[in-house]
């Protein structure tokens, strides 16, 4: 039996990388607004859609839990290590028995939450209670969706894979999937089933299946498609799920805190989950097309670095993957919070979905836009510590964060409504990420690069620039909620032109080149040059 050969990773462009995600997640959002559009418009925000909402909000809890949450914190850096230092065959053998214990563990969860669903109800929504056909409805949901838990977690182990070999383009695709089921459904289904919103729970059951499917081929090339094998005894196995248990916690912690909120909208009555749900997909476009994609560049190679114990690289890709997101995520904020209308009535006010449905809508769009620049932040900041494999951090800061959020929740929601859930959960962000970057400077794990309030000013000055232009050209609320269709579309389309003419063009006044942001993983990154932020 001859010695496995190990192979260093072949380096990689990782800002090319990052707009690759990008571009694959773009896609992926765009036909995610594209299904929120057709939702809204078929099925509107009433209490049918509070009935959706609520009930696929714990599959995509359980999702977050064992899939892109714990699990992937807890396997990604450890099966970085093994492609790293152990080679091909010993790789391949974990995913194999990490992939039949998970598939194991989620058949049992996907059984006992169908058999469950009645009393699943009053966790998610406890007062629907008061209104049983609600209540049945959601029920009903509930057993439809929950397979999507099983088909999603093997679907993001692939992933973490694919990531892994440096193979982001298909992970980052793949939501895409999710996206064309749900939106055949509503137009094509709902017709011919009672109740209609039903044809959304089988949009995402199909979409779960066809985004599993497209790993296997990917895998397939890379010779990691799983075989069943299940060895308690690994001690590779043993590691991811030791790493997991604090992981589980703190990813717990954050779903708690999603829970109680759409408890506390459901108190507030009809159509709050609903406006909170459709804010919460547009805040998802820019924290998945620059905080995830980021995110998903970032944990492999600072895993690797942290391996090598290379303590420049692995500071300063974090102060790289922090400037970009300060780049992108304040116009985004301000953007968000200036256009919250437009966007909201561009997208979603047609058919059933009313004026009042939008201004609602915004009230929430604006509460979570305050947050944007910490929740992004914090996909960039965590992996800094799973990286280390030192999961019990993060975890610690987001139980506390979580206390933050509930905190504020209470405080906010009598004078401000559901606008104020959105905003305790943005204010809570902001805190987690402030503790992250304090804890990791602490640590020694980060030390910023020179000019960074140089560079911060730059970003803040061009910020202002394009707040005066949106708030000059943006017009009155009643032009956007009266207005058809083209000429929404018009008018926020030179809106966009015009507002990412002025931050970009006042950041080259300014001296900021993008090329000075190109960072490769095979070498030391260069002190930044002054152009980027740097002191003269």
């Amino acid at each position: 039996m001859g010695l496995a050969v190990r192979r260093e990773p072949r380096p990689v462009n990782l800002l090319k990388a990052v707009f690759t995600v990008s571009g694959m997640t773009l896609a992926s959002r765009v036909t995610g607004l594209a299904r929120e559009s057709v939702k809204a418009a078929v099925f509107g925000a009433g209490p049918a859609m509070d009935a959706f909402e609520a009930a696929f909000r714990l599959p995509n809890l359980l999702r977050r839990l064992f899939a892109e949450g714990a699990f992937a914190q807890a396997f990604v850096p450890i099966l970085a290590e093994y492609r790293r230092t152990r080679g091909a065959d010993e790789t391949r053998d974990l995913v194999s028995r990490v992939a039949s214990l998970l598939a194991v563990v989620l058949v049992v969860v996907t059984v006992a939450g169908i058999l469950a669903a009645p009393w699943l109800v009053y966790l998610l929504a406890g007062a629907f209670a008061s209104d049983p056909a609600k209540a049945t409805l959601t029920a009903d949901l509930i057993r439809v969706v929950f397979p999507y838990i099983l088909f999603i977690s093997l679907t993001s182990l692939a992933g973490g894979v694919l990531n892994v070999h440096r193979r982001f383009a298909i992970p980052a695709f793949t939501p895409v999937l999710l996206n064309l089921a749900i939106i055949a459904a509503a137009l094509f289904l709902a017709p011919r089933v009672d109740p209609p919103i039903m044809a959304l729970a089988w949009g995402v059951f199909a979409g779960g299946i066809a985004q599993l499917a497209l790993q296997v081929r990917p895998l397939a090339k890379l010779g990691m498609l799983p075989r069943p094998r299940v060895d308690w005894r690994d001690a590779g196995l043993r590691r991811v799920l030791a790493a997991m248990a604090p992981a589980v916690l703190g990813v717990s912690a954050a779903q708690v805190s999603i829970l109680i909120n759409t408890q506390l909208a459901a108190l507030l009555g009809d159509g709050r989950i609903a406006w909170i749900s459709y804010a919460d997909r547009l805040m998802e476009f820019p924290t998945a097309l620059l905080g995830v994609a980021l995110g998903t560049v970032l944990l492999p190679t600072l895993a690797r670095y942290g391996g090598e114990g290379d303590e420049a690289r692995y500071s300063a890709l974090l102060d790289w993957g922090l400037r970009l997101a300060l780049l992108i995520a304040v116009p985004a904020a301000v953007s968000l919070w200036l256009l919250a209308l437009p966007i909201v009535t561009t997208l979603y006010q047609y058919g059933r979905f009313a004026a009042t449905d939008a201004i609602a809508t915004r009230a929430a769009l604006i509460g979570y836009s305050v947050g944007l620049a910490g929740i992004i932040a914090i996909k960039i900041l965590a992996p800094g510590f799973y990286a280390r494999q030192d999961l019990r951090t993060p975890v610690r800061v987001a139980i506390v964060a979580v206390a933050v959020s509930v905190a504020f929740a209470f405080l906010l929601m009598q004078p401000l409504g559901h606008a104020g859930l959105t905003l305790a959960t943005s204010l809570a962000a902001l805190f987690n990420a402030t503790a992250l970057l304090v804890l990791l400077r602490r640590r020694g794990f980060y030390t910023p690069s020179r000019g960074w309030l140089v560079f911060a000013a730059k970003v803040v000055i061009a910020a202002g620039v394009l707040a005066g232009v949106l708030a000059a050209l943006a017009g009155p609320a009643s032009t956007w909620l009266n207005a058809g269709l083209a000429e929404r579309v018009g008018r926020l389309a030179l809106l966009v032109a015009a507002g990412a003419a002025a931050y970009f063009g006042a950041l080259f006044l300014l001296g900021f080149r993008m090329k000075d942001f190109g960072r490769r993983d095979d070498v030391p990154a260069p002190a930044p040059p002054p152009d980027v932020g740097a002191e003269p």
